[in-house]
């Protein structure tokens, strides 16, 4: 009775080993490549975002390869910046970006205000009549609505918003128009005729052309702000003989008196 016991004893404790064994085989086998390297990556971005002023007040935490940025900045910008920093550390799978942006705290109205007359100027020149950026402010967070021609204005819409003190967050909702050589020749076209008129002449002395004409597979829409409705009506008519055109929709706005 004695043997078959000690069998049964042994027999039970070979088998815990095993099982032990097992279980430690199948936790090494199901961490992530990226998880091993998790300390690593937290120390390298930390040594990275405190060579930096602007970053003092950041703090990284690392999960699987997946950067978690913490703490507040004075900038937008610079929240976008820390969240660069990041990505390009070696074996970093993903950015997490949880910073908030501290700052001043400005008015809405007053950060909306600035924000327009500062995307007013945004591209000025040939190609500034043909993008368009609306913006709204909600408690620091601005939406800006738009459309661009060819990326370039809305990259440079976005970082100008990007570095406003009071900027809290940002929402893009800019598209970029579609490549077409026929949209291209209807801009060209409309643009010369708007701007010939001698009603519409005044606008083109503006560096930032108050009537903006977007084209989008023939369809044409105007932005901007004239001084009166038969402003409004005569940049309407004329847009709508251009050859090519399908469609106008005159959203221009009647500036108040």
């Amino acid at each position: 009775m004695v043997a078959k016991t000690n069998n049964k004893f042994l027999g039970r404790t070979v088998g815990a080993i095993l099982a032990v064994a097992l279980l430690g085989a199948v936790s090494i086998a199901q961490t992530s490549p990226a998880a091993r390297y998790d300390t690593q990556i937290e120390t390298a971005v930390a040594q990275k975002l405190g060579a930096k002023a602007q970053f003092r007040s950041v703090k990284s935490n690392v999960e699987d390869g997946i950067v978690t940025l913490t703490g507040t900045v004075d900038l937008y910008q610079r929240k976008l910046d820390a969240a660069k920093t990041a990505r390009k550390i070696k074996d970093v799978q993903g950015v997490r970006n949880l910073i908030e942006v501290a700052g001043p705290n400005v008015p809405d109205t007053q950060l909306e205000q600035k924000l327009v007359t500062k995307l007013r100027y945004v591209r000025v020149g040939y190609d500034s009549a043909f993008d368009y950026f609306a913006v709204e402010v909600n408690d620091g967070v601005v939406t800006v609505e738009g459309q661009d021609r060819t990326g370039l204005g809305r990259d440079e819409a976005l970082a100008d918003i990007a570095n406003i003190p009071g900027v809290k967050d940002v929402i893009d909702n800019i598209s970029v128009e579609p490549v077409s050589n026929f949209d291209d020749a209807i801009r060209v076209r409309t643009a010369r005729t708007i701007y010939a008129d001698p009603v519409l002449s005044k606008y083109a002395i503006d560096p930032a052309r108050p009537i903006r004409i977007i084209v989008a597979n023939g369809h044409v829409t105007l932005y901007g702000v004239v001084d009166t409705s038969m402003d409004k009506n005569v940049a309407g008519i004329r847009a709508k003989q251009i050859p090519g055109v399908f469609s106008v929709d005159n959203k221009l706005q009647v500036a108040k008196s």
